[in-house]
C-alpha cells in the first residue's frame, strides 16, 4: 500500500466519521438551527473528504477534475443551503433553544446587532 492509497482510505473514513457525528448531532441538538449547522458541515466537509479520498484510491486526471468541481460546488451549496434553511426557519417562527442569544435578530439592519 502506497502513501496515496493510505491517505485516500483515511480521508474516506474521516468523511464517514463526519457523517456519523452529524447524524448524532441531529438527535442531540435542541433546535433546528443547531441541526442545520450539523447537516451543512457534514455536507461540505464529509462529501469533500469522501470524494477526495476516492480519487486518491483510484487516481486519474478525469476523476480529479470531476472531484475538484464537485468539492467546490458542494462547499458553496451546503453553506448557502444551510443559511437559506435557517432564514426560512426564523421567518416561519421556529423557536430557538433556551439560552440562545438572539439579540442580533432584534436589529436586522445593523451587522453586529447594535443600533
Amino acid at each position: 500500500m502506497n502513501a496515496a492509497e493510505l491517505a485516500g482510505q483515511v480521508l474516506v473514513l474521516l468523511g464517514a466519521a463526519v457523517f456519523v457525528v452529524a447524524a448524532l448531532g441531529l438527535r442531540r441538538f435542541r433546535d433546528p438551527y443547531m441541526r442545520i449547522s450539523a447537516v451543512a458541515t457534514a455536507g461540505g466537509l464529509g462529501v469533500a473528504c469522501v470524494t477526495v479520498g476516492a480519487v486518491l484510491l483510484d487516481p486519474s486526471v478525469a476523476s480529479a477534475a470531476k472531484v475538484a468541481v464537485a468539492v467546490v460546488l458542494q462547499l458553496l451549496t451546503s453553506a448557502v443551503g444551510g443559511i437559506a434553511i435557517a432564514r426560512a426557519a426564523v421567518g416561519s417562527g421556529h423557536r430557538f433553544a433556551p439560552g440562545t442569544d438572539t439579540r442580533a435578530l432584534d436589529a436586522p439592519d445593523s451587522p453586529d446587532g447594535e443600533e
